[in-house]
């Protein structure tokens, strides 16, 4: 199997995109990149204030993560992308179904979820707005994402996605 040019790590907040994008990054000399670096400030503003974010202000980001990220990661050289990607129609504009892009979802419970957003500091995301990403998640079906539950070890993901996408060390 030829490992994929882009792979992106998907899921609410606090499961752990960050984590498993910089490992698998270390770990294959890849670039790694974090979807929240791209908002707006004007984005990043409304979050900070606990207001969750709407399609519309979503929209602009998400071209801009394809256009600058997804679109020009060259073969030869993993690219790893931290995105929510919480609706269909949101993959759909980052083009996910490449077939040499590949998904991952990182799947967890409310309160894990919740206690990892708790433990966090100096990040925008507030925990109160955990819920309104649960509610606006679409989970991709089997077939679209490879689906890797948060209790398991950073270690342990990571070396699931490598197994999954033929990725070498």
């Amino acid at each position: 199997m030829k490992a994929p040019r882009v792979i992106v790590i998907m899921g609410v907040a606090g499961s752990g995109k960050t984590t498993i994008g910089t490992l698998l990054e270390e770990r294959h000399d890849g670039v790694f990149f974090d979807a929240d670096d791209f908002h707006p400030k004007a984005n990043v503003d409304k979050m900070a204030q606990g207001h969750p974010l709407n399609d519309d202000d979503r929209l602009p980001w998400l071209h801009r993560l394809r256009d600058e990220v997804i679109d020009p990661a060259p073969e030869g050289r993993i690219t790893l992308l931290a995105c929510s990607a919480l609706k269909r129609s949101y993959r759909k504009i980052l083009a996910l179904d490449q077939p040499d892009v590949a998904t991952v979802f990182l799947q967890g419970d409310v309160e894990t979820l919740g206690e990892r957003i708790s433990g966090r500091e100096g990040h925008y995301m507030k925990p109160g707005m955990l819920t309104s990403q649960l509610d606006t998640l679409e989970a991709p079906p089997p077939e679209e994402a490879l689906h890797v539950s948060i209790t398991r070890t950073p270690e342990e993901i990571a070396d699931c996605i490598e197994a999954e996408f033929g990725l070498t060390q």
